[in-house]
């Protein structure tokens, strides 16, 4: 190859390929590396068309800078060094690898044995040198110029107690979407069609929390069997959008995609996946980290190099205890933040970012760093508070200011509604934002992201149609997949045309989101749930980029989405019901009334027996409007709510209500509508009747001036 670019010495910072008007700055970081080489494709991503060797090495950082070189440019990196694996090198420049800093990807990997560093040699896999060239069957690094006309866009910034999560897949969104453009659909920009933004609008949502959207490789095996990684959790890069999910720009469209959102009033949440790279175990394919500085990027076994840490279950973990990576973590998350707009990140298996030499550390170096990040500190941070290692589960753990998805939530109120009893007391505490979890350190009932149905498992309808994982479309003999679904079939597995099955199942969906919306923390849905979605028994779709994976909008269950926007309206129109503060279960001050009581059927407070009785599949407690937000901020109305989860009606007495006033009775699932018709709402008895398997919502408005307040159960 002959030279033809200019050379100079460039910068050691930023990172990554950065035009800066006349030229592009290229650095990379190997502390390891003997030679590092840019090398320059033609339009087509085909030929290398230009080598170039960098020519400085500053604190562990190769740079140049091309000043003949713009937007556009297609390129990748060569890095020259020892291949030792046993020593945690696999140095390799036969292998074209990805700039771990690139904003975008040119087309997609296509699986060759020529991106496995070494060659199969007797059993001694991983330690022969493979001389093979992979680059024609890499995706390409792409020179971006990332301006964009943000006009007067605003970040919504919902306060944590209003904030309504959706869970969704931007191509399960949009591919079946009867008002979204064919060419538009499982992208960014159909994402953006008003139709799309209109549903989550008129539903309440608040917040649309996307799964992965950084450029990912689709796993061998998967795509032998004519699958892909439908949900992304398998990364390449991440500062990249996965190139599936634009078509015109990968920065326009995710842009144009945000302004739209936030015109809305709706933020973006992000899912991300920091914990590992695709690259996998020691027998996986280098495509970047690996190939770059594997001993600086990865955790390694100690004393045997050769093998990962793998507190992902992907084959390796990111060494988020070496400074620089730590960096390429901060770097690519203020760049969402900053540059693309991003209102916040859900952090897959966060607790393996904070894993420091003894374990989970509350003070790692990733959470301290996130903490006094004047950027990142201020938007919306969720973790997935646990990770495959064998102290991994940490709900609960991490510090002021993160959010967490409250696993102990889904399961037991999954548990409660199948049946189970004894659960009583853990469901309060569920019920009312956990603060045995949480009520520590400031923290509010935000910190608290109550879930039952997620991405990972069975959805909404298929919990109360399934008791059973029906994988078999994943072509792993129904292997994969967890066996604890805590699922219901209501008396037959899978779809069935009996109308009393039908109506339990109806009712038992309307019990689950009745509970959910309710609760004190952050509800979270998940995309078509509201509208009844299936995934036939699938409770492991992460391959599924098909109609199980989809939103089948012309199926929908409107009786349902019309139930859900009266629920999520319901809440957002009564603050009591979205407190900022735990409750006490003490008097309020200038009030006979407690700001929550519990009650049993006899109407009578809960005593420590009552609470421990092994047989109670029923819960009653009553919200003291005068507690308002637990902010000092004017009353409220007074709720009531009944859930029962016996086979049979259980009879409540009734708390007295205010004088001059009475309990009005707002939902009851077991009606069809769930909703009660206003002028049938009007309880004017002592007792009330809460029908098998179902829950049932009273209401007593906030009292006039000078009306006494209501006498608490006694």
């Amino acid at each position: 190859m002959v030279a033809r670019h200019r050379v100079w010495a460039g910068a050691p910072y930023p990172l990554g390929a950065r035009w800066d008007g006349k030229g592009v700055n290229f650095a990379l970081f190997s502390a390891h590396a003997d030679k590092v080489e840019l090398c320059l494709f033609d339009e087509a991503g085909v030929k290398e068309v230009e080598r170039i060797a960098l020519p400085e090495y500053t604190d562990e950082i190769w740079h140049g800078y091309l000043p003949d070189v713009r937007p556009g440019q297609l390129y990748g990196y060569r890095v020259h060094g020892p291949y030792d694996p046993a020593a945690g090198q696999r140095f390799n420049p036969h292998k074209l690898l990805i700039d771990p800093y690139t904003q975008e990807l040119s087309g997609l990997l296509h699986w060759s044995d020529t991106h496995f560093g070494y060659r199969t040699d007797h059993g001694r896999a991983d330690l022969s040198y493979d001389r093979r060239d992979n680059a024609r069957f890499m995706p390409k690094c792409r020179v971006v110029d990332t301006a964009f006309t943000w006009g007067g866009d605003h970040r919504p910034q919902v306060a944590w107690a209003d904030t309504v999560l959706y869970e969704a897949h931007l191509r399960g969104m949009t591919m079946r979407h009867p008002l979204v453009p064919e060419s538009a659909r499982g992208t960014f920009l159909g994402l953006s069609q008003p139709a799309v933004i209109e549903h989550l609008a008129r539903l309440g949502v608040t917040s649309l929390e996307l799964l992965p959207v950084h450029a990912i490789v689709d796993e061998r095996n998967l795509v032998e069997r004519g699958l892909r990684n439908y949900w992304g959790y398998n990364p390449i890069a991440f500062f990249a959008p996965d190139p599936r999910y634009y078509l015109t720009s990968a920065h326009g469209d995710f842009k144009t995609m945000v302004q739209r959102l936030h015109e809305a009033g709706i933020e973006v949440i992000l899912d991300v996946v920091y914990n590992h790279t695709a690259e996998g175990n020691h027998m996986g394919p280098t495509l970047s980290l690996k190939g770059i500085d594997n001993a600086s990027y990865y955790r390694l076994c100690q004393g045997n190099e050769r093998f990962y840490e793998n507190y992902s279950g992907c084959g390796n973990t990111l060494n988020l205890r070496h400074p620089r990576v730590l960096q390429l973590v901060m770097d690519s998350l203020r760049y969402w933040a900053e540059d693309m707009h991003v209102d916040g990140f859900r952090f897959d298996l966060a607790a393996s970012l904070a894993r420091e030499k003894a374990g989970f550390d509350g003070g790692s170096g990733f959470l301290d760093a996130m903490r006094q990040d004047p950027a990142l500190s201020r938007v919306k941070l969720i973790a997935e508070p646990w990770d495959l290692g064998g102290d991994g589960y940490r709900l609960g753990a991490f510090p002021p200011g993160w959010s967490e998805w409250n696993g102990r939530y889904r399961d037991t109120v999954r548990k409660f509604w199948k049946g189970e009893g004894g659960l009583i007391g853990d469901l309060a505490s569920r019920l009312t934002g956990s603060s045995d979890l949480f009520g520590w350190g400031g923290r509010r009932p935000s910190a608290s992201i109550n879930f039952i149905t997620a991405h990972d498992g069975f959805t909404l309808r298929d919990l109360v149609s399934f008791e059973r994982k029906h994988n078999e479309a994943n072509f792993e003999q129904n292997q994969d997949g967890t066996e604890a679904n805590d699922a219901w079939n209501c008396g037959v597995e899978g779809p069935s045309d009996d109308p009393a099955i039908q109506a339990l199942r109806a009712r038992q969906v309307r019990n689950l989101l009745v509970t959910l919306v309710l609760s004190q923390g952050v509800p979270m849905l998940v995309a078509g749930d509201e509208m009844g979605r299936s995934q036939r028994g699938n409770n492991n779709a992460y391959c599924q980029d098909n109609e199980i994976g989809w939103i089948d909008w012309a199926g929908a269950d409107e009786d349902l989405l019309a139930f859900t926007r009266k629920l999520l309206k319901l809440r957002r129109k009564h603050p009591v019901l979205r407190r900022l503060r735990f409750f006490t279960g003490r008097r309020i001050p200038g009030s006979a009334a407690k700001d929550i009581t519990w009650i049993t059927p006899a109407g009578e407070e809960m005593t420590e027996a009552d609470w421990t009785a092994p047989f109670a599949r029923s819960l009653g407690f009553m919200i003291a409007g005068e507690a308002g937000q637990g902010d000092g901020a004017r009353p409220g109305s007074t709720f009531l709510i009944l859930l029962n989860a016996y086979h049979e009606a259980i009879t409540y007495v009734l708390p007295h209500p205010a004088r001059g006033h009475s309990w009005e009775r707002v939902i009851d699932t077991a009606e069809p509508s769930g909703f009660i018709p206003r002028g049938l709402r009007c309880l004017d008895r002592e007792h009330h009747a809460v029908a098998a398997h179902s829950v049932s919502v009273l209401v007593r408005k906030a009292a006039p001036p000078g009306i006494d307040s209501p006498r608490p159960a006694q």
